[in-house]
């Protein structure tokens, strides 16, 4: 029996094809590690959750459990309610060395899929020949503005190596542009397609709004063809990168990139959320339907997890 345990932690959706298509994902991942226990866990609205995994993993016999985000962008939910998951468990479970990984992040693995998703949706385009359509990428949208800019990082790197006339960012919420703003302003640009590409692991509320909109956005506008693409779901790249964090857990080295963090430095709009307290803010809707719950992200985080929590460099 392994004394290792890989638990895989997303986020849970309200929408039952969501909490599937992140279990799909799971049982995708599972043959990656023949010789460690594993298991998933959310952070709220779906079962189990994430100290159920922990619990489930420990009741098998682990001794080191490797925690994986399985989120695109270190924003509240990675820096903050991980975290004060793991050390609420390590606290009644001292014997036990849990290790929280790092967010997917900007990878070239992950934007290497993103091109083939997008290539899909245009592939009446011939490769080398966009110049006449426009690329709007969708992010999930936060109120920390590290991870939403990396979403216009994204689209940046994607814009230039498929070759678009242009590219525009949006959000599906908090951020803005928010998305029906942004294929508003899009439209008159005078591009005969635009490609809306929901920059997301998995379906949901949010990308089957994009989608409507989307829909919305071509009825207003019928002089322009649009092209909905997939977000990336079990994408051979992103089981890929999912391995490469597990294996960074295994070797002490996830290289979170804390530099614009806002709960570690003073960023400008947001210089009272450098250096507060952890807490969290999804303990009362663990494995619940959600209720009234409002999701603000707003809470903060101090970034020195009381134990044995794998950690960047300082």
């Amino acid at each position: 029996m392994t004394e290792t345990g890989v638990l895989i932690c997303g986020h849970g959706s309200r929408d039952a094809e969501a909490v599937r298509e992140f279990e799909l994902l799971a049982r995708a991942l599972r043959p990656r590690f023949p010789d460690y226990d594993f298991a998933t866990g959310y952070l709220e609205f779906a079962t189990p959750t994430i100290r159920d995994g922990l619990a489930a993993l420990v009741a098998r016999g682990a001794k080191r459990i490797h925690a994986v985000p399985g989120m695109l962008f270190a924003a509240s939910h990675v820096k903050n309610d991980l975290p004060w998951e793991m050390n609420s468990f390590i606290a009644e479970n001292p014997g036990i060395d849990v290790r929280l990984g790092r967010d997917l992040a900007i990878d070239v693995k992950l934007i290497n899929a993103a091109a083939e998703r997008i290539a899909e949706a245009s592939a009446p385009i011939a490769p080398g020949d966009r110049s006449d359509s426009l690329l709007l990428v969708v992010g999930r949208g936060t109120n920390d503005p590290d991870a939403n800019s990396n979403i216009s990082k994204i689209t940046r790197m994607l814009w230039e190596g498929l070759g678009f006339g242009w590219a525009e960012t949006a959000y599906s919420g908090v951020a803005h542009p928010r998305v029906d703003a942004a294929l508003d302003r899009a439209a008159p640009m005078g591009f005969r397609r635009i490609v809306v590409f929901p920059y997301f692991l998995f379906t949901g509320v949010l990308v089957k709004r994009i989608y409507t909109q989307t829909d919305e956005a071509a009825a207003r506008h019928p002089g322009i063809e649009f092209a909905k693409a997939s977000y990336l779901r079990d994408h051979p790249l992103l089981l890929d990168a999912f391995v490469e964090r597990v294996g960074e857990i295994a070797e002490g080295s996830p290289a979170m990139n804390c530099q614009l963090c806002k709960y570690r430095a003073q960023i400008v709009g947001y210089e009272k959320e450098a250096g507060a307290p952890q807490q969290a803010h999804h303990h009362h809707v663990r494995g619940t339907d959600g209720g009234h719950h409002h999701h603000d992200h707003s809470h903060g985080h101090d970034h020195h997890p009381r134990i044995r929590i794998v950690e960047p460099p300082r």
